[in-house]
């Protein structure tokens, strides 16, 4: 019997995004300048993206997130926060194979198991509780880091925020690479989505402070955001920001109240 269109497509669709994303970010391997410095050929246009993104957090997600904080109870708030990450867990061992880290794959199973039984499917963390390893938080743009894709420019992506040509691809491919997607069926299959929007939500609320200083308080907040980014993602990943960038915002150039405040990093995994 022929298996529906839908179901054909389903199963087509993650290998083309693969495919692709693995084909583009092997191009951008040419560009000797894209794991050093600042490659940033479309700041034009990605400022202008940063200032819809800012307008976005100012009218819709920092209320929301204000709101969300103070109507859920925080017990409630932490137990979406752990299931968000229980269920990400497949994909952090899908990628770990495809690094060839089977050391951090089954770390990482061990904790989804764990969690996922005597945890109440992840909404208590009984593995941490026990002593096991953190989880991985890896994803497909380390994959093809390891791949040896290079990140290529960087890129300010709508709603997103700040990203890479390498960091981009990997977002798109990671919504195939979770097993969840395939394994449970609608409506259910979005509970990974759900719970992380939420956590995301709970993210805003946390970081608020330190969120607020770069956005609305920076003399440059483009400027900050994209170096706290590609200096947290470059050590995420293992590269390294070179000798010959130097922040902006260090304290020494001129940053003004954000320079002097020492800031804890939103964009950390």
């Amino acid at each position: 019997m022929t298996p529906p269109i839908s179901c054909t497509l389903r199963r087509a669709v993650p290998a083309l995004i693969l495919a692709a994303a693995t084909l583009v970010a092997g191009c951008a391997a040419q560009d000797p300048a894209a794991t050093r410095d600042v490659f940033d050929p479309y700041e034009t246009e990605n400022r202008r993206m940063h200032e819809f993104n800012r307008g976005v957090d100012r009218v819709l997600v920092r209320p929301v997130s204000k709101g969300y904080a103070s109507v859920v109870p925080d017990d409630i708030e932490t137990g979406v926060i752990r299931l968000a990450e229980n269920l990400s867990l497949p994909a952090d061992i899908v990628n770990n194979i495809l690094q060839l880290n089977m050391r951090g794959a089954l770390q990482d199973t061990a904790r989804l198991v764990v969690n996922t039984t005597v945890g109440l499917g992840g909404v208590f963390d009984p593995a941490s509780e026990m002593g096991m390893a953190a989880p991985t938080n890896t994803d497909f743009g380390e994959t093809l880091h390891v791949w040896g894709a290079r990140e290529g420019a960087y890129i300010e992506l709508p709603f997103l925020g700040p990203s890479t040509t390498r960091h981009t691809f990997g977002i798109f491919a990671d919504l195939f690479t979770n097993p969840l997607t395939y394994v449970l069926d609608s409506p259910e299959n979005l509970a990974g989505t759900a719970a992380g929007v939420a956590s995301g939500l709970s993210r805003r609320e946390r970081f608020t402070e330190t969120i607020d200083q770069i956005l609305y308080e920076s003399e440059d907040s483009y400027a900050l955001s994209r170096s706290i980014f590609l200096q947290n993602r470059r050590f995420k990943v293992g590269g390294t920001t070179g000798a010959a960038y130097t922040d902006p915002y260090d304290g020494t150039a001129g940053g003004g109240a954000a320079a002097s405040t020492p800031l804890e990093d939103p964009y950390d995994e």
